[in-house]
């Protein structure tokens, strides 16, 4: 016995060259949930999706979730603002999607977007503010070049997986500036921030944009190319038990001073910092597992980081050891064409992995044979 179209409340569809889009969706009325999957002709679900999305919108004003994602639609009606009961909107790999309605900020029951590697999106609605009770904002991969202006008022965001910050422009009227990261402590995960570069937050020593987000275990921080600020980098210092760092393009000469407080810290990667003269002592942060260094400048020789030193035996108290990253499972140098020597001490027993590319300076590789565990390894452009 078939089921009636009007008592259905979830409902897949894939659109296919062979079939056209349903009339009788109209009739769903109490409709909770919506997936549209037009990955069986693309091109033809997109041209049926355009046509059919505003209706749909209109009669359909019970959907809690609507999944268009891999859609080749170019647009979201204004008629999404009628789905007042909406509370997540997949969007993702709508490669090309080129704009979001300002009446979607209408939508005041919503708690997920999701527009990940949408690549022609440039942005974000500027009344995105009114969406307060939105907790996952997903914008990785897309083409969002900034964040508009009121971003600060989504206080119950969890998941805000990158920060645009605006390049100037056009664009800078509109774009929020860092400060209105500073409010949104419940962010959890992992958080991108792009394009980093100045603008007076770097003056605010007691700005603490990142440090009072307890949730979030991992931080990237990607610098606008060439751009040397020592002081913004040590405004955004993240919390205490942060446990994976990335600092890419930063051309300050030092690493900022709260890194060595991060002693959960599990791994870390520096990557095109070619200005730094030299490195942080490293081999005291207890629990790291992955160090990934890739066009650091100014790096020598590993021997000259420090150690801890650990108690080798309770019957001699005064006996002790230096361990360096006792931790350390996997390793990765790469561009550094400075690098002289890998002493074995550096070398954790504990390592699995070493990989070594483009370090024509270096001329001795350290014993393997001391590295029982040492499962992969790789070397390009070495000696």
């Amino acid at each position: 016995m078939g089921t009636s179209i009007e008592r259905v409340h979830h409902l897949s569809m894939m659109l296919s060259r062979e079939t056209s889009f349903p009339s009788s969706i109209h009739r769903a009325k109490g409709l909770r949930s919506l997936l549209i999957n037009s990955s069986g002709d693309p091109w033809l679900g997109g041209q049926w999706l355009r046509a059919a999305l505003p209706d749909v919108m209109k009669q359909l004003t019970c959907i809690r979730s609507l999944n268009l994602s891999r859609s080749l639609t170019k647009e979201i009606p204004k008629e999404v603002g009628k789905l007042i009961h909406l509370r997540h909107l997949n969007l993702e790999w709508c490669r090309e999607l080129v704009s979001l309605p300002e009446t979607m900020c209408d939508l005041c029951n919503l708690q997920s977007l999701d527009v990940t590697r949408c690549w022609s999106l440039k942005e974000l609605p500027q009344a995105i503010g009114k969406l307060i009770k939105l907790r996952h904002l997903r914008i990785d991969s897309s083409g969002v070049a900034f964040m508009p202006k009121g971003i600060e008022r989504l206080t119950c965001l969890r998941t805000l997986d990158c920060f645009m910050v605006c390049g100037g422009g056009e664009n800078e009227s509109k774009a929020a500036n860092l400060r209105e990261l500073k409010n949104l402590d419940h962010i959890g995960g992992r958080l991108v921030i792009e394009n980093l570069r100045g603008g007076g937050i770097e003056d605010d020593a007691e700005a603490q944009l990142i440090t009072n987000k307890k949730r979030l275990l991992c931080l990237e921080l990607n610098f606008c190319d060439n751009h040397e600020d020592g002081n913004l980098i040590e405004v955004l210092q993240p919390p205490s038990d942060m446990e994976r760092l990335r600092i890419g393009r930063y051309a300050g000469i030092v690493l900022p001073n709260w890194m060595m407080a991060l002693t959960r810290l599990q791994e870390l990667k520096l990557f095109d910092c070619g200005n730094l003269e030299v490195l942080p002592p490293l081999g005291r942060l207890p629990n790291l597992e992955r160090l990934e260094l890739g066009g650091v400048g100014g790096l020598y020789e590993l021997e000259e980081w420090d150690g801890i030193e650990r108690r080798v035996g309770e019957e001699d108290a005064t006996r002790t050891s230096i361990f360096i990253m006792p931790q350390l499972q996997h390793l990765e140098i790469k561009t550094c064409p400075l690098l002289r020597a890998l002493l074995d001490y550096v070398l954790a027993a504990s390592l699995q992995e070493l990989r070594l590319f483009d370090c024509g300076n270096l001329e001795v590789l350290p014993p393997l044979g001391r590295l029982p565990n040492l499962e992969r390894l790789e070397l390009g452009g070495w000696g």
